[in-house]
């Protein structure tokens, strides 16, 4: 499970020096260029959609949607590895949403408990 969860990290974070340098050579080229990028990202975008519409039911799609509006980035981490088990074959059937909620609470990190002591 850790090596799983350090593969999507390193995805990720080479995901993000992607974008990086797409926006910095963005800034060098024209707007056809740019447009022609935009369009493949948008392709990319709907393919993964299509994708997430196959291995997940309403329900699950209806959290992530409603997570997306708080947290995009743990969304984004949790699709990445959705998708990833899906072309693997790891995947028996469709996710629902008690499977989803479990996923994400092995993605996420330990919430810190905080405590007030008075003297």
């Amino acid at each position: 499970m850790d090596s799983e969860l350090e593969e999507i990290r390193r995805r990720r974070l080479a995901q993000m020096q992607e974008q990086q340098a797409q926006a910095a050579a963005a800034q060098q080229m024209g707007p056809e260029d740019a447009y022609r990028q935009e369009q493949a990202k948008a392709e990319m975008e709907a393919r993964k959609q299509e994708i997430l519409r196959k291995i997940l039911t309403p329900d699950a799609r209806e959290r992530l949607a409603t997570l997306r509006m708080s947290r995009p980035a743990l969304v984004e981490q949790l699709e990445l590895q959705l998708i990833s088990m899906a072309q693997s074959g790891r995947l028996q059937g469709m996710i629902d949403d008690a499977q989803l909620k479990k996923l994400l609470m092995q993605i996420q990190p330990p919430k810190r408990e905080t405590t007030i002591r008075r003297l």
